[in-house]
């Protein structure tokens, strides 16, 4: 079975611009410098797996049926530029919510890791060779902690900066076209020196 290296994307602020509680796939559009990114990463061999939580289904706004209707649409936006998505998973809980089913202390929802290793299991990614990409700390800390490596993208969505060792990014940078070039510097010095070894 082959294993897969993955790049996990946030969706709000990361994939698409942030617009809070928003399930109109009429107003999802991908981020600004992303796609060329996306496609040079894909060649690298890189599988694409969107992970997000999504308390607003929680919160009653909306339906899990309108989650994965982003999801269809995330998926069409990147097929236009040859960009294929593996898996896309979402955290629908709110520990602030009283109601039983979804209130609840879950394991899924980031900064906690568990979205990453259910796609591990799932899709046989191993994760100390897979990168986490978001845009703020809960995305580093849940990355660090599932073993990734990660990237912050600091467009100014993070807001505490509550840093300590889980907390801290391998890089930060301004969008997924720079956390892109970062990767395939990273790979590229990875083969020098397993092939300096040798």
């Amino acid at each position: 079975m082959v294993v897969n290296r993955a790049i996990f994307l946030d969706k709000d602020g990361t994939l698409i611009p942030d617009i809070p509680y928003n399930v109109n796939v009429e107003l999802i559009s991908l981020s600004a410098h992303a796609i060329e990114g996306l496609q040079l990463l894909q060649r690298l061999g890189y599988i694409f797996i969107v992970i997000t939580n999504q308390p607003g289904i929680c919160k009653g706004l909306f339906s899990d049926g309108d989650v994965m209707a982003v999801n269809d649409k995330l998926e069409a936006l990147l097929a236009d530029a040859g960009i294929k998505l593996s898996g896309f998973y979402y955290c629908p809980h709110d520990p602030a919510s009283m109601k039983t089913l979804f209130g609840l202390n879950c394991k899924c929802r980031k900064p906690k890791p568990g979205m990453l290793h259910r796609a591990s299991r799932e899709l046989n990614i191993d994760l100390s060779s897979s990168w986490v990409i978001g845009d703020i700390l809960h995305d580093v800390e849940a990355g660090n902690t599932a073993g990734c490596k990660t990237i912050l993208i600091n467009n100014g969505n993070e807001t505490e900066w509550i840093v300590n060792d889980e907390r801290t990014p391998d890089m930060i940078v301004a969008h997924i076209n720079a956390a892109s070039a970062y990767i395939f510097e990273m790979d590229l010095q990875k083969i020098t020196y397993q092939t300096t070894v040798c």
